[in-house]
C-alpha cells in the first residue's frame, strides 16, 4: 500500500514556475514507477509525465516538454514537477500516481493522490 500526497500548487502568473512535490508513505515508494496526470476543468484527465522506478528514463506529454522535468529521490519518497514557463492553459488539478510503469495512461497506475491546484493567470 502506497499514500500519495501532493504539495506545491498555487496561483501563478503566466511565465512563473511552481515545484509539485508528491510525499509516498510506505517502504514500496522505490519499487514503483510515478507519474503525473492534471484535470482542467470540465476536461478528461492528461498525462503530464512519467518517470521509471530508477529515475533514468523520463517521458513527458508534448504539452509540457521542454518546460516541466519530472524527478524523484528514492531515499525521500518524494517525485517532483517542476514547472517553468507556466501557461494559463496549464490551470488545472495536478494528481501523482504510483505504478509498475512509467505509462502515459491511467490505467497501470494503482495508487493516486488527492490532487493539487494549480491556477496560472494570464
Amino acid at each position: 500500500q502506497v499514500q500519495l500526497v501532493e504539495s506545491g500548487g498555487g496561483l501563478v502568473q503566466a511565465g512563473a514556475s511552481l515545484r509539485l512535490s508528491c510525499a509516498a508513505s510506505g517502504r514500496a515508494f522505490s519499487s514503483y514507477a510515478m507519474g503525473w496526470f492534471r484535470q482542467a476543468p470540465g476536461k478528461e484527465d492528461d498525462f503530464v509525465a512519467s518517470i521509471t522506478v530508477s529515475g533514468a528514463y523520463t517521458y513527458y506529454a508534448d504539452s509540457v516538454k521542454g518546460r516541466f522535468t519530472i524527478s524523484r529521490d528514492n531515499p525521500k519518497n518524494t517525485v517532483y514537477l517542476q514547472m517553468n514557463s507556466l501557461k494559463p492553459e496549464d490551470t488545472a488539478v495536478y494528481f501523482c500516481a504510483a505504478g509498475p510503469a512509467a505509462s502515459r495512461v491511467r490505467a497501470p497506475y494503482r495508487y493516486w493522490g488527492q490532487g493539487t491546484q494549480v491556477t496560472v493567470s494570464s
